[in-house]
């Protein structure tokens, strides 16, 4: 095959906004770590993202929607152990990808039946 005009500058990878892949690196672990037990009714949407000007460090405010009161308690788990595992290892990914330490702060809320819902899907960008 003939290769094709590039389009992009070779050091880019991907089209998206950091926000974004963020979100996604984040429901990425979420469902690799709650296996089938909240099977893909898990969403996230990036908040907020800054860079602190006194240091090098991005804080990163992110929300994990679920559809059910039970799949909020059991993203949690008992004491908080699965929010945190969930936590620390989408905060080492993010980081390798941004290059610098990452302040990841998650929060959880519920949006019954939200996959069905066109505003909710536009606004977590999955569209």
């Amino acid at each position: 095959m003939i290769p094709g005009p590039q389009y992009f500058p070779e050091d880019m990878v991907t089209d998206q906004p950091e926000r974004v892949i963020c979100a996604e690196l984040i429901r990425e672990k979420a469902l690799l770590l709650l296996r089938e037990e909240v099977p893909h009714g898990v969403g996230v949407g990036v908040d907020k993202m800054e860079r602190r000007e006194d240091r090098d460090l991005m804080d990163i405010y992110a929300t994990i929607y679920c559809e059910r009161e039970s799949h909020k308690g059991i993203i949690i788990g008992k004491g908080g152990s699965m929010l945190k595992k969930i936590g620390q290892e989408s905060r080492k990914d993010i980081e390798w990808m941004l290059g610098c330490p990452v302040n990841l702060q998650l929060w959880i809320k519920i949006k019954e039946d939200w996959r069905n819902r066109q505003g909710m899907l536009h606004e977590l960008g999955y569209e």
